[in-house]
This record gives C-alpha cells, sequence and structure tokens, in this order.
C-alpha cells in the first residue's frame, strides 16, 4: 500500500459521497458495507468536489490494505477491485482524531468522516453484543437479574438518542434488518440478551463465527414451533415432573436425585435424539451423573417403572449380597424411534459417585462402535454427556475430556455436553466452588460454541438444541448447553438445602413447576386447553399406578439387562482351570515379523534404527533369540492374522518410553510416518498406536470404555511408568476392578506398567502392585509379571484367544528390556504357552536347602549373585501370574521340597508393599501348615516407594540381595 492507492480511493470516495453511481458497483457495495447514513442522505449534504489530499484521511479509515496501485514509473494506475472484506477493520485512527478537532473546510470530506466515525461506533457496539450480550441475558429461572455491562450502552460510544432514530444503510449489519440503529439493536438484544446467551467470539474460525451469527441474528435465536412441537414438549415436561411427584409420593424420604428444578432436561433429551435421528446418527452413548438419572431411565430409556419401585423396595437382600450399586449409578440401554421413523440405540453408561469420569469412558464406547460399523467419518454414533455444573468446573477430568475431542486418536465427532446448573454444588455457593463467571468457561478451550439457556423458557430450550445438534453436525466439533436451572430439593431428599441457601429457597418455595408455567403460556396462545393438559397428565398418573400395583404383587424378576449380542461367547466369573493353546506356526510367526519390520523402499529410517529393524528380522528367521519388543510385535502381529484388532495408547508408546518398541517410524527426510503393522490389517481387522496427551485419567477411561464393545480385540492402556496410573486410580478403583461385580460388565483391557527398581526415584521405580492386589477378589481382574518375552508373547495372545474376559495388569520391565539373559527363542514364542510359575531351569527344589519365591527384575538379580557365590543348592521360582493364583498351585510349585524347607520371599519393594503383604495374608498360613518354613527378604518399611539417590539404591539392593542368601550354610 502507498500514497498513490489512498489517493486514488480518496477520489473515489468522495465519488461515491456526491454521487454513488458514478463509481464502479463493485465499490458501490464495499462503500456500502461501511454507511451508517444511506448514500442519499450523504448525497444531499455533501458538496461537489474535494480535493484528493484533504480526503485521503477518510479513506484510510475506509481501508486499511489494499493492493499496490503504483506503477514501474512512478504513475497511478487503476485498483482493480476493492480490497477483500476481512482485511478491513476501521477505527478510530489518527484521520478520524484530526477530524475531531474541526471542520476540515470541505462539507463532503466532514460528511465522509462522520460517517466512517459513526460506522466504526456502531461496528464496536455490535461486536459487544455479539461478545458480551451473554453477560445481560435473562439465564437465572430464579429471576436474579444482572447488571448490563456498560460495553451494551450506546452512549459509550458517543451515539445519541437521534443517532439510534437515524436510518441506516441496507447492509450496515450483516443478518440484521433493521431501518435504524435502534431497530437493530433491538434484535440484537432479541438474539443475545433474552433467555439465551451464547459464547462463540472466542472461535478463531471466522466461517463458523459467521455460520453461528446467520443462524442466530437471523432469527433472534427463536424457533417458529408448530402446534404439535409444543405439545409434545408439554407431554415431556409432564413426564418428567409427574414421575418425579410420583416417586416422592410413593417412596418418602428415599434418594432419588430429583430433577425437579430442572425437568427441562427431558424435552431436552428428546428434542436432541429427533435431531440426532434427522443428521443420521444410529447410536447415542449417554454418560451422566446421578441428578435425574431414575428420570431419563424412564422417560427416555423407556425401563419400566416397576423396575425402578423395585429398587426402591428392595426385595431380595440375598442376591446382591456383596455386589450389585445403587439404583442411581446403574446404567441402561434400549432403542428409540422418532418421530419421524428414524431408529436409534441408546446406552446410558453406568457410573459410580465420582461424577465426571465416566466422560471418557462413554466417548471410548462411541469411538469403538463407530469403529466396528466402518464409521471412520464418526457420524453414524455420537457421545451424549450430561453433567453438574459444580462437577464440570470442579473436576479436572472435565479438561481432560475436552483436550481429546478433536484428537486424531479419540475424535468421535463431537461430544453434546449438557449441563444441569443447578447454581449451587451440595452446599456450595459458585463464588466457593470456581474462579470462573461460569461453570462452563473451561470449555472455551475449545473452538465451540458454549449455549447458556434458561430452564424455564422451553421454547429457548429448543431452539438451542435445535442450534446446537446442527452446530454439531455441520462441523464435527463439540458443543456445549449450560441448562440454567434449580434444584426444589436439597442434594438429595434426605438432605435440608435451607440451612445454607435460605434466601435462594425462599424464592423456590414460591415458584411454581416449569410444566405450570408453560402451560399457562400454550393456554394463553391457545395451543393447549385445560382439557388437553389433564388427559395428558391422568394417563401418565395412571400410568404409573399401574406400575407401582404391579412391583408390591408381581413377583420379583431381576431386572438385569444381559451382556450386548457381541458378547455371547464371552463370559466372567472364576478363571478357567483348561489351559490355553495360544501356540502359532513357527514358520509363519517369521513371515509374520519379518512383514512387520518391512518399511516402503523409499523410506528413509533413523541410522540407529536400522540396526534394530535388520535384528528383528533375524529373531523372524529364527537366527537371533527374541527380545521383549519383539515378542511384542509378534503377538500384535499373530493377533491381526488372527483376525483380532488391536489398539494401543499411551504416552510416548509409539516409540517407547525406554526407546523399545518403535511401532511407527518417522522418515527422517520428510518426517512422515509409517507404522509396518498395518501392512498385516486387512478388511474390518485394524492396528492403531497412538500416542496419548499427557493425560491418565482421561485416557485409560477411554480405553476401558472403547474395551467394553471390543470383546474380540486387544486394548492396551500403557502408562510412561507404572506408578502414573495413580493419576487414574479412579477408573481402576471405580471401573475396572469392579465393574463386573457391580454392574455385571465385562472388559478386556490390558494396562502395561513399567515396574522395577533400579535407582531412577520413588516415581518411577513401583507400579503400585499392592493396591492391585488389595483389591483382587472373586476373580475380578489379573495380576501378572512375565519375566520373559516368550511369557509376555502368550499372555498378550492368551488375553485375547481364551473366551474369559477380565481386566489384565501386566507389570513390564525397563532395564530387563535389553537384558542379555531376557531372551526366548523361537521355538518358545511359538510353542510354548504361558505359565503361572516358573520353576528353577538350573536347580530343582527337591535339591535345594533354600527355596525362593520371587517376581520380576529381582529374580535375574538373584540369579546373578547365586552364580557368584557357585551356590547349586538355591532355587529361585518366580510367579509370573499373582492373581487369581490359588495356594494349591502355589504349593504345587514345591513339591518334592523337604518339610521344613525355609521359603524366602524376595521382593524390590519395602516390607509394607509389593506383593508380600498379599503373599502373607492369603497363603503364609498354607504354606506353614504345608510344612515350609516363609520368610519375607524386602527393604525395610518405607512411607515412600525408594530412594532418590542413586548410592543409596545400590547399597540397599546389594543387602537385600545377601540378606536372601544369608544364613546358608
Amino acid at each position: 500500500m502507498n500514497t498513490f492507492s489512498l489517493d486514488y480511493i480518496d477520489d473515489l470516495y468522495v465519488q461515491y459521497v456526491q454521487d454513488p453511481d458514478s463509481v464502479p458497483e463493485t465499490w458501490q457495495q464495499y462503500f456500502e458495507q461501511f454507511m451508517v447514513v444511506s448514500p442519499s442522505q450523504g448525497k444531499k449534504s455533501a458538496t461537489t468536489s474535494s480535493s484528493a489530499s484533504s480526503s485521503s484521511a477518510a479513506a484510510s479509515v475506509a481501508s486499511t490494505r489494499t493492493q499496490t496501485a503504483a506503477g514501474g514509473n512512478g504513475q497511478r494506475t487503476a485498483v482493480a477491485s476493492p480490497p477483500a472484506r476481512d482485511s478491513i477493520s476501521p477505527s478510530i485512527g489518527a484521520s478520524i482524531a484530526r477530524a475531531a478537532k474541526g471542520s476540515t473546510g470541505d462539507q463532503a470530506t466532514d460528511q465522509a468522516l462522520w460517517m466512517s466515525r459513526m460506522q466504526d461506533r456502531v461496528n464496536q457496539l455490535v461486536r459487544e453484543y455479539r461478545v458480551r450480550g451473554h453477560l445481560r441475558a435473562q439465564l437465572d429461572p430464579l429471576g436474579i437479574d444482572r447488571a448490563a455491562p456498560p460495553e451494551l450502552s450506546p452512549k459509550r460510544y458517543g451515539l445519541s438518542e437521534t443517532d439510534l432514530q437515524r436510518q441506516l444503510g441496507s447492509s450496515a449489519v450483516e443478518h440484521v434488518k433493521g431501518d435504524t440503529l435502534d431497530a437493530i439493536l433491538t434484535k440484537l438484544q432479541n438474539t443475545y440478551c433474552r433467555s439465551i446467551g451464547a459464547q462463540f467470539m472466542h472461535i478463531d474460525n471466522r466461517n463458523i463465527r459467521d455460520w453461528l451469527q446467520q443462524r442466530m441474528e437471523s432469527t433472534e435465536n427463536r424457533l417458529e414451533l408448530s402446534r404439535e412441537k409444543q405439545r409434545r414438549i408439554y407431554a415431556r415436561l409432564a413426564d418428567a415432573s409427574i414421575f418425579e411427584e410420583f416417586v416422592r409420593r410413593k417412596f418418602v424420604g428415599a434418594k432419588t436425585f430429583s430433577l425437579e428444578g430442572a425437568e427441562t432436561l427431558i424435552p431436552m433429551i428428546d428434542l436432541s435424539l429427533e435431531k440426532a435421528g434427522e443428521h443420521g446418527v444410529k447410536e447415542v452413548v449417554m454418560g451422566m451423573a446421578h441428578r435425574g438419572r431414575l428420570n431419563v431411565m424412564a422417560n427416555i430409556l423407556k425401563k419400566r417403572a416397576m423396575n425402578i419401585f423395585w429398587s426402591f423396595d428392595d426385595p431380595n437382600p440375598e442376591m446382591n449380597r456383596g455386589g450389585g450399586d445403587v439404583r442411581y449409578h446403574l446404567g441402561y440401554s434400549s432403542d428409540w424411534k422418532t418421530a419421524r421413523g428414524d431408529h436409534l440405540h441408546i446406552s446410558l453408561c453406568f457410573n459410580p459417585s465420582h461424577l465426571e469420569f465416566v466422560n471418557t469412558v462413554a466417548m471410548g464406547r462411541t469411538r469403538c462402535k463407530q469403529d466396528h460399523r466402518g464409521d471412520q467419518n464418526r457420524r453414524e454414533v455420537m457421545t451424549m454427556l450430561i453433567h453438574g455444573d459444580a462437577a464440570f468446573a470442579g473436576e479436572g477430568i472435565v479438561q481432560e475430556t475436552l483436550n481429546l475431542s478433536q484428537l486424531k486418536g479419540y475424535r468421535v465427532g463431537g461430544t453434546v455436553h449438557i449441563v444441569i446448573n443447578n447454581q449451587v454444588g451440595f452446599t456450595t455457593e459458585p463464588d466457593s466452588g470456581r474462579s470462573t463467571t461460569y461453570a462452563t468457561d473451561v470449555a472455551k478451550m475449545l473452538q465451540i460454541p458454549i449455549f447458556h439457556v434458561n430452564g424455564e423458557d422451553p421454547e429457548a430450550v429448543a431452539q438451542v438444541v435445535s442450534l446446537a445438534m446442527d452446530f454439531r453436525n455441520e462441523f464435527q466439533r463439540d458443543v456445549v448447553i449450560d441448562l440454567y436451572a434449580y434444584r426444589r430439593w436439597g442434594h438429595n431428599e434426605g438432605d435440608e438445602p435451607r440451612f445454607t441457601q435460605p434466601r435462594m429457597y425462599a424464592t423456590i418455595d414460591q415458584r411454581p413447576s416449569v410444566r405450570e408455567q408453560y402451560l399457562n403460556s400454550l393456554k394463553t396462545l391457545g395451543k393447549i386447553t385445560d382439557a388437553d393438559a389433564e388427559e395428558i397428565q391422568q394417563k401418565r398418573t395412571e400410568k404409573l399406578e399401574s406400575e407401582f400395583e404391579a412391583s408390591q404383587h408381581e413377583p420379583f424378576v431381576p431386572d438385569t439387562q444381559t451382556l450386548a449380542a457381541g458378547w455371547a461367547e464371552f463370559f466372567g466369573g472364576p478363571e478357567p482351570v483348561e489351559p490355553t493353546d495360544t501356540t502359532f506356526d513357527e514358520e509363519k510367526l517369521g513371515d509374520l515379523v519379518d512383514q512387520a519390520t518391512r518399511l516402503p523402499d523409499e523410506f528413509s529410517p533413523h541410522k540407529k534404527l536400522k540396526r534394530l529393524i535388520a535384528n528383528r528380522r533375524k529373531m523372524a528367521m529364527g537366527e537371533l533369540p527374541f527380545d521383549w519388543a519383539t515378542a511384542e510385535l509378534a503377538a500384535f502381529a499373530t493377533l491381526l492374522s488372527g483376525g483380532h484388532s488391536v489398539r494401543l495408547t499411551g504416552q510416548d508408546c509409539q516409540r517407547g518410553t525406554f526407546s523399545q518398541r518403535h511401532a511407527v517410524q518417522h522418515d527422517v527426510k520428510t518426517g512422515e510416518t509409517f507404522m509396518p503393522l498395518s501392512g498385516l490389517a486387512h478388511g474390518d481387522v485394524s492396528i492403531e498406536i497412538h500416542n496419548s496427551p499427557l493425560s491418565e485419567a482421561g485416557v485409560l477411561g477411554f480405553e476401558y470404555g472403547y474395551s467394553l464393545d471390543a470383546p474380540n480385540d486387544l486394548v492396551l492402556w500403557e502408562a510412561q511408568f507404572g506408578d502414573f496410573w495413580n493419576c487414574a486410580q479412579v477408573i481402576v478403583d471405580q471401573f475396572i476392578a469392579s465393574a463386573e461385580d457391580k454392574w455385571n460388565r465385562l472388559s478386556g483391557l490390558v494396562m502395561l506398567l513399567p515396574h522395577g527398581f533400579e535407582g531412577q526415584g520413588p516415581e518411577h521405580c513401583s507400579a503400585r502392585v499392592e493396591r492391585f492386589l488389595a483389591m483382587s477378589a472373586e476373580h475380578n481382574i489379573q495380576v501378572c509379571q512375565p519375566t520373559t518375552p516368550a511369557q509376555y508373547f502368550h499372555l498378550l495372545r492368551r488375553q485375547v484367544i481364551r473366551k474369559w474376559r477380565k481386566p489384565l495388569v501386566v507389570l513390564t520391565p525397563k532395564s530387563l528390556l535389553r537384558h542379555p539373559e531376557v531372551i526366548s527363542d523361537r521355538s518358545d514364542i511359538a510353542g510354548g504357552r504361558f505359565q503361572k510359575i516358573l520353576q528353577d531351569p538350573n536347580v530343582s527344589v527337591k535339591d535345594a536347602k533354600r527355596v525362593m519365591l520371587c517376581t520380576g527384575k529381582v529374580y535375574y538379580d538373584l540369579k546373578k549373585h547365586r552364580d557368584e557365590l557357585g551356590r547349586h543348592d538355591v532355587s529361585i521360582v518366580r510367579v509370573e501370574q499373582l492373581y487369581p493364583l490359588s495356594s494349591e498351585e502355589l504349593i504345587a510349585s514345591l513339591d518334592g521340597a523337604g518339610r521344613n524347607t525355609d521359603v524366602y520371599f524376595v521382593q524390590d519393594e519395602p516390607l509394607n508393599m509389593g506383593t508380600w503383604p498379599y503373599v502373607k495374608l492369603h497363603f503364609g498360613d498354607d504354606l506353614n501348615a504345608a510344612g515350609f518354613n516363609l520368610k519375607p527378604v524386602t527393604r525395610a518399611e518405607s512411607a515412600s516407594p525408594s530412594t532418590g539417590s542413586m548410592a543409596a539404591h545400590v547399597l540397599e539392593q546389594r543387602e537385600l540381595i545377601e540378606a536372601a542368601f544369608d544364613g546358608l550354610s
């Protein structure tokens, strides 16, 4: 841009002010977009001439960027077309400041400058409505008003009452039609300041913002609802409120986590499902907390009220001895038929009291369902998550959930988030529960809109649902609906909320229900009569009464939903005693591993990996023994060839934390990636290996959810270091370890947890095996620590091949990944099987003066010291499966040892950690009764797993190993 181009535009602008028809049409359209006063008004007051120099200020305001208009000889040349509109940003700059001091002496220029200044102010005011209008929106159904932001006042921009009534150009504000600024502001207030508050201007993408503006401003954020749809909304409100009133009346004082005060949730979900059907969605996976859950089950998932009423009566305590779960944690699934005939399957996930942790579980289920459908466009299955306001703001898992939304390994095509905004968390006021304006502000981390809506305006709710669902469908991104409501009762029906929110509940006590208010509105409009309303109420009440009578007189039948059809051939319960055949043809295994190391001819791997690839090919041919990483590669390859998909995620898992896996190669010249295993995936069989974000709870929850719908696949999550699962303990405790007992749900998820005391400090040594063993009962999980590549290979294959489905915890090695003795021949890989206990290959227990039981890396330390001492009378037995394991199996491993033989259990961990407390509790008495003297060899009791000093670690490890051999004659 230079002064010649400015001069040219100055001339054009002055000509336009004098006579719009005197300039090309493209320039007419361009100037008109930034006119506050219509051209005809400008023409009437303009003079017939002005100098180019005196009008340059106006032109510089109208345009901040043009094409270069100077020719090679310095003479002005024509500008071909006006600059793109998105490059224009009129502002009160230096030129306006000069004009503000007084007249330029030219009436046309003064008029042009005034119009530019006015347009800039109008633009700012309009933008503030889009940015901050939500702060003035009437969102709170309790009527607590909020002060209007000063930025929404025309006076702030020097706009007088006369200016508000001034005629505007036809395109003064996009999407909003109005003859005057006052008319336009009224429409902007209707759009952004009534029952809907929209936050969307934080979105960087201009196309998305324009799409939202057009959808909202062109309709003033209001749907024109047919009488039929209004009656449907009212009927759903009746469903919700009558159910709550009935349950409260029949089961006085029982916990239901009532939906009263937020009954609009039911028509909101109803309308969302109808929209989902229009968009081609076939399945919806829902996750929600307690509030309204029974209502959703009854009125959305159509669970029989009789079964819900039985859960209050609890007629068969013997059936749930030690198991089951409370009624407001349970899941359910059913089919839904939309008004236009679309069919959807709805699955409501089970959820414990850790409210938000179901989020990624539901997303994982969605992703798995999409994958199994071949729905790579993420269109046919949708996630809907229903949150509480306090939990959405307070739980860190929410941020983890949102962060997954656009990541390749975790995207599901956009999740619909509905926040039931109680405006209080249990007894905690918002100003004590969050540091943000809204409970939903964490969602502004994403490029998505957040819609706040007054829950007592059902038709505004209908508009928000339509807008949100269409946004998700259009852009395949998350969307948040913040449903402002309240709790008519306390946190639960036994709670007294007036202790802590007396003023709020004084207002609530006086409020009619949203159903009553909406009914009165429809009656006023003539859309429904008292007779219609009475009929709707009577039918629903009679139905509930009938179900209640049935619950009192019909024989109790447990309403335990069976596993989905894909789980028909799989089972839980006790571990089968029969061994699983995990053998594989040796030559074919070699061929598969060789294929899984092949790179495209033009691919350039890192020079240090060329040797690794070459060695893996030698292992495939039987020329070298298999190491740990190649055994894993072989397990994946053979399972893929057998029709089983494989999915592995975790922090840095493509390479491996310890630079051992290298499943995804990077071209050093182009940066492109290639996964050799992908060549073995055909048809419906897939291989996915994704680096995860720095998240444990969210990602582990996602993979657990994925495993719930993938009974035939190998689904793995790898921790960067074993004890990092600490950050996901809720997922392990509340879902993985107890889901079968509580909810009759099976999972074959594998957790890979690097474990081993090697001087890397307290946080990088222990996978906290004692915690897994403490929660092990009723054959609920498997806890294993394999010590050879062959054992690991067969363990992974066994996890998929046998039909017994339980989560598997694998304590994987670190230094052992490259230990010269941690190898297995190809024949052992192909022809062996997983063994719970490995006998000493060198010293039989029959010939031993002392038997050592151990797990993991310490075996190799003990073996090395034994060899150094030249002792051939010490047998070292490895326990590879810690749970399930019976006393009979452990005693059988000692068969042949003499009575009163010392049996030392040796572990790296302190006395109060590791496997020893479990071994002593479960096997100590039985081993002693069998004639063995069971003794521990451990580090001393400690509050921390290990020292942070490498020198201290070496000292402790030497003392530990020496203690294991101490006293031998």
